[in-house]
């Protein structure tokens, strides 16, 4: 068994044990205080409390999700490759649509014009044919 030992104290120290101690008999509760102490010593030395662990890890995420908003500023090669090839997509649109509305919508020319100017076309066309009557083409394959 352990050793027991007297261990002298002032009145007012044993007084204010038997007020707090409970349960506990007077050496369990003095026993208990002294390892709390000295518990409570060696977190103030070197260990880490769980919130303390916690607030690190929330303090980390941030820095994370900071760093990784910074690199998503930037575009890549073949998201600007892309970007490229979508713009010269929709230029090409703009131009077809503009050309065609232009075709439809653009300035009606009476029938009247477009009768003379099929007549003088076709009487170009009858002059080079009445010229070159007789003329042959011929082609060469290989």
């Amino acid at each position: 068994m352990s050793e027991k030992v007297m261990f002298i104290v002032p009145a007012e120290l044993v007084k204010k044990i038997d007020e707090n101690r409970g349960d506990l008999s007077q050496a369990e509760f003095i026993n208990f205080l002294i390892d709390s102490r000295l518990s409570e010593e060696a977190k103030e030395q070197g260990t880490v409390s769980k919130e303390e662990i916690e607030s690190l890890k929330t303090a980390i995420k941030k820095l994370l999700q900071r760093e990784e908003s910074v690199e998503q500023k930037y575009a890549t090669k073949e998201e600007v490759q892309a970007f490229q090839h979508d713009t010269k997509k929709l230029l090409k649109s703009f131009l077809d649509f503009f050309v065609g509305y232009g075709l439809e919508l653009g300035k009606q020319s009476p029938s009247s014009e477009l009768a003379k100017i099929t007549n003088e076309l076709q009487v170009l066309e009858d002059e080079l044919a009445s010229e070159d009557e007789g003329g042959e083409v011929k082609i060469k394959w290989k």
